[in-house]
């Protein structure tokens, strides 16, 4: 396709028919949208954690979401996913959202940004 377009946000991924400022607003506000999840054990967003592997906006405006956990025994593992489908299928003009929880590779600490790294005291 000639009109698709591509952008790079952080681990989101975009290849779309949607028209470029749409793609950007819808990134702008899933990515706020994650912000807004927490593990209930961690004081940092799983955004800012580096929980999410991947965002693909679809043309039909369904959003997948590749994502881990800290761990494979992590408590919040039943509840965290639904969460994070809750809180991207909340933004406007988003469509299906569909999670998948994945463990290769493995999270580590490596992932977080800055922020959370402040926010932990992991410096």
């Amino acid at each position: 396709m000639t009109d698709t377009a591509e952008i790079k946000t952080s681990n989101i991924e975009t290849h779309s028919a949607l028209p470029p400022e749409e793609t950007e607003r819808l990134t702008t506000e899933i990515v706020a949208a994650l912000k807004t999840v927490f593990d209930p054990e961690i004081p940092a967003d799983i955004y800012e954690l580096g929980l999410i592997y991947k965002v693909d906006i679809k043309d039909d405006r369904g959003v997948d979401i590749l994502m881990t956990l800290t761990t494979p025994n992590c408590p919040a593992a039943g509840e965290l996913p639904q969460m994070v489908e809750n809180a991207v299928a909340s933004v406007a003009g988003v469509g299906v959202v569909g999670v998948n929880l994945v463990w290769e590779p493995a999270w580590s600490p490596d992932r977080m940004s800055d922020e959370a790294r402040l926010v932990l005291n992991m410096w």
